[in-house]
């Protein structure tokens, strides 16, 4: 049974929240302190997060930093902010989706469901152990490498000349694609599909701002613009060392 913490200061929102998570069998707890939200989502130990922007004390933004310092749980931020800026800004600070109030339930439960299977369940089991893409054998490798650049299945870690990055699931997956076609153009719908089952209820800026997210984390190890936007088609990885050009 999945544990999904609620982040939400209006009880009867959160009220409505819970008791639709424990409709679809899940276990939810409503977070009460907000003034110290971290030892609540310690002692629960949730497997998901839905959490406000609009908070007393410090804000979501705030917290979603807090949680991603200590966890890589899923948070999908809830909130009646509806410009494109703030979702940006949730994306950027750690979160991996968001609903916009009034929530439709459907739609929340569709994400919550496609999330968790992303993370823990069907999804997660093809990217750890089953058949990868172009593999008939069903094995997959414990690293992916790429002109130098290595990416570690398992740790959920990039590395280049010795030093390395974590990355959260999306980023992973994002890595992971454009390293088993390094210097090849990779479809936007293909990584949509890839990271999001449905993905009718993503934004395409959403993939946007996630590919900005691994940019920075390859900048971090020193590899300087080595994921290309071709537009109109979509991006490719050219690291140090595999050459290339393409289309900003």
């Amino acid at each position: 049974m999945y544990k999904i913490f609620i982040v939400e200061d209006d009880a009867k929102i959160a009220a409505i929240l819970k008791s639709n998570m424990e409709k679809y069998g899940f276990e939810a707890a409503a977070a009460v302190r907000f003034r110290e939200l971290m030892p609540e989502f310690e002692a629960f130990g949730p497997q998901l997060v839905l959490l406000d922007i609009n908070l007393p004390y410090f804000d979501g933004y705030y917290w979603c930093r807090q949680i991603r310092a200590r966890s890589s749980v899923p948070i999908i931020f809830i909130s009646a902010r509806a410009g494109e800026m703030d979702q940006v800004m949730a994306i950027e600070n750690g979160g991996d989706d968001y609903v916009t109030k009034p929530i439709h339930l459907d739609l929340l439960m569709a994400k919550v469901k496609s999330v968790l299977r992303r993370t823990y369940g069907e999804y997660a089991a093809a990217g750890a152990g089953s058949a990868a893409p172009g593999d008939a054998h069903g094995t997959v490798p414990p690293e992916l490498a790429a002109g130098g650049l290595r990416l570690l299945l398992a740790r959920g870690e990039l590395e280049w000349r010795g030093r390395r990055v974590e990355l959260t699931k999306n980023e992973q997956l994002l890595a992971e694609y454009l390293l088993k076609r390094p210097g090849e153009v990779v479809s936007r719908e293909h990584l949509l599909e890839a990271l999001w089952d449905d993905v009718q209820f993503v934004d395409d800026n959403t993939l946007s701002v996630n590919v900005t997210r691994l940019r920075k984390k390859l900048e971090e190890l020193g590899l300087q613009k080595a994921i290309e936007t071709v537009r109109g088609l979509g991006y490719k990885l050219v690291p140090h060392g595999l050459g290339g050009g393409g289309s900003e």
